[in-house]
């Protein structure tokens, strides 16, 4: 530990941390004794739940930082605001995301600029303006939320589908030139929750997507923050890979 980390337990920065993926995240690394910095944008309420919600396990175990990531600004702003809060990181989970339909002939400027400030730029930056504390660590490591779809496009989502390769490709490319110091990877979750919002699929696209999946099943947010938490805390040989998380899904194609 650098004399300057006079913060004992090793903290995990992860953003989009008020629901689904991020938050069983960070309850799993905070069961395994990390601190959490929780990030979000309008999540603001279901984080400071989970925050208040972990520190009556631990006290001052879990902080709530929030920040627009489809601004550069901000995720500078986040980035030092993660580094002044303990004094460390150890660990960036990089799992905010926009995930929206753009058809061909529909699709706009301001689409293409919503789906990749949050799923490619945004975790470059991030990553990159904390590069310096991940490597001063001695155990720095960066996982990627990435998606089957950067591998096998889903129709009516080119921009989306295009954003989440960057960051495959990010993933591969950072963990070439961040070694030794700092591994980082990637997962990639197949059919885990069904999209909210904007990005709802009606019932007979669920179904069509179920008949893909070799285990029959939606496999649950804690399937993904089981391969989170084993890719920062549960190895230390690992560095470069993108892990699919699909129940086989990926084996169909």
């Amino acid at each position: 530990m650098s004399p300057a980390m006079t913060h004992a337990e090793p903290v995990v920065l992860i953003t989009g941390a008020g629901k689904r993926v991020g938050a069983a995240t960070a309850r799993r690394l905070h069961a395994r004794g990390w601190s959490v910095l929780l990030h979000c944008r309008d999540s603001r309420a279901a984080s400071e739940a989970i925050a208040a919600e972990l520190n009556q396990i631990r006290p001052d175990s879990a902080r709530v930082l929030a920040a627009d990531l489809d601004l550069a600004d901000e995720v500078r702003r986040l980035a030092g605001a993660a580094q002044a809060a303990w004094g460390r990181v150890d660990a960036l989970v990089n799992n905010a995301s926009s995930f929206f339909p753009t058809p061909v002939g529909q699709a706009s400027d301001r689409d293409w600029d919503i789906l990749f400030a949050s799923n490619a730029r945004a975790p470059f930056f991030l990553t990159q303006a904390l590069t310096p504390a991940l490597a001063a660590s001695g155990r720095g490591a960066v996982v990627n939320l990435i998606d089957i779809h950067a591998d096998y496009p889903l129709a009516g989502h080119t921009i989306y589908s295009m954003a989440k390769a960057a960051l495959a490709a990010m993933t591969k490319s950072l963990a070439k030139e961040l070694a030794p110091a700092v591994r980082v990877n990637g997962v990639a979750p197949g059919a885990i929750l069904w999209p909210e919002g904007q990005g709802e699929m009606d019932a007979a696209t669920q179904a069509r997507i179920l008949a893909s999946v070799p285990l029959g099943r939606v496999g649950g947010v804690e399937a993904v923050a089981e391969a989170i938490e084993f890719l920062i805390a549960g190895t230390d040989y690992i560095s470069g890979q993108i892990l699919a998380v699909d129940g086989g899904r990926s084996v169909w194609g």
